[in-house]
């Protein structure tokens, strides 16, 4: 008969991260971290009235237009080239009402998006906004990057942000088991995010299968298709998440939020 293990000092010290510790804190609601989403734009009315509805006021939405035809951002005007965008910020501002929301709109009225446009946007992200997290909800389809210089373009891109203490979250494929979805198969560094159905939002599950390491809560509150489990609603719950805890230790640095959400699972999510 085998003899139970002795816990460990680093058990002892890893049990105390726990989602009532650390997610429930009232001081844990994304307070003072900024956080990019890299879509398809939002559309701030719907979201600041959303946040009213909720007691939740939320910071002014600022953000840009990013387009392969212009050689620098254009202005933000508030709206959405497509509901996509709108779905992913509002389930970060349910998740964690106080961050500093911008929305990077990388698709524009054609619904698609450009490897330079992508990675336009996250360097603007990092430079001038200043993100602490970064959202990409999107996939860059593997026959885009056959050319080796633009994969290393993005690859480049993913992994400056990771140096500059950025964390990215990027979605996982959906349905394509065949196709690698870009930048999600850089992971790490960024962290890669399947779809999963919990019955709270703020559990998540590390579950290491090929390049993906976490799975979230795969629906949104609002918009069309938000009820249809994908990982772009997942996404947005884990980097919701890690800007409640990133309120409660700004300095933490990615590899410091990847092992802490690993231990909070561990702990028994």
């Amino acid at each position: 008969m085998s003899t139970p293990t002795e816990p460990t000092v680093f058990d002892e010290i890893f049990a105390k991260l726990t989602p009532d510790r650390l997610l429930h804190d009232p001081r844990a609601t994304g307070e003072g971290v900024a956080v990019a989403v890299l879509d398809s734009g939002v559309e701030r009315a719907v979201l600041e009235e959303r946040a009213k509805g909720r007691g939740q006021p939320v910071y002014p939405i600022e953000g840009a237009l990013f387009r392969p035809s212009a050689p620098a951002p254009l202005p933000y005007d508030g709206h959405q080239s497509s509901p996509h965008g709108t779905t992913v910020a509002d389930i970060i501002l349910t998740v964690a009402p106080r961050v500093k929301l911008y929305s990077a709109d990388v698709f524009g009225p054609q619904g698609t998006c450009e490897v330079e446009t992508v990675v336009a946007a996250l360097r603007h992200a990092i430079d001038v906004w200043q993100v602490k997290v970064v959202n990409l909800s999107l996939g860059v389809p593997e026959h885009k990057l056959q050319q080796a210089p633009r994969r290393l373009l993005l690859q480049r891109a993913v992994e400056e942000a990771y140096f500059r203490d950025v964390l990215v979250f990027a979605a996982a494929h959906n349905e394509h088991p065949l196709t690698r979805s870009y930048p999600a198969a850089f992971a790490p560094p960024l962290i890669s995010v399947d779809k999963a159905l919990f019955d709270d939002p703020l559990r998540f599950a590390y579950v290491l299968k090929d390049q993906v390491e976490f799975q979230a809560h795969s629906r949104g509150y609002l918009g069309p298709f938000a009820r249809e489990p994908a990982t772009s609603w997942a996404t947005p719950h884990l980097a919701g998440i890690a800007a409640r805890i990133l309120s409660l230790k700004p300095d933490l640095k990615p590899f410091e939020i990847k092992t802490i959400l690993y231990w909070m699972f561990r702990a028994g999510m």
